[in-house]
């Protein structure tokens, strides 16, 4: 299989976006590693329909006016994490929730550490939205584009969110 890819210029850096003929597979922050999911023969591709819409709709959610995202998306992963990462496409545009309550929702409360885990492996960052996720205390905690990039993004949200969201 063929994948390709684009850069995004974006208000938290360059953003690569990595696709298949059809779908979305990863967001590559500047500061990630590399090493993380390995695409073979990968093609720049900056028409490729998929890109084209992943760029557009991120742009729309960066400008404010997008809170949900609509293309196909196939992260690499476990089953275990590919549930983790489907429990994180139901919080809610500027909601945060915790680790715990992910684990909850997945029915393994005690598997705190293991979400933690699959959380840090989540390939589709903003679109799949593991920078909603915070700690019990409700500190920040990791993410692939860093805590000063999960910072903006949950920012960006309380500044479009409804009233009843949480903030950080």
């Amino acid at each position: 299989m063929t994948y390709c890819y684009t850069v995004m210029k974006s208000p938290v850096g360059d953003i690569t976006l990595i696709a298949d003929n059809v779908s979305l597979r990863e967001i590559y922050w500047p500061n990630q590693k590399p090493d993380r999911v390995k695409f073979p023969n990968l093609e720049k591709k900056d028409r490729d329909p998929i890109l084209k819409s992943a760029v557009k709709q991120l742009e729309s959610y960066f400008s404010g006016k997008r809170k949900e995202f609509d293309l196909p998306l196939e992260p690499v992963g476990t089953e275990f994490q590919k549930e983790v990462w489907e429990a994180l496409r139901s919080i809610s545009y500027g909601e945060t929730v915790s680790y715990g309550d992910i684990a909850r929702r997945i029915g393994r409360p005690n598997a705190v550490r293991a979400v933690g885990s699959a959380i840090g492996k989540n390939p589709l960052s903003i679109m799949i939205p593991c920078h909603r996720v915070i700690g019990a205390s409700g500190k920040l905690t990791g993410f692939a584009g860093g805590l000063s990039t999960k910072e903006f993004l949950l920012n960006l949200e309380s500044q479009f969110d409804s009233p009843t969201a949480s903030r950080i």
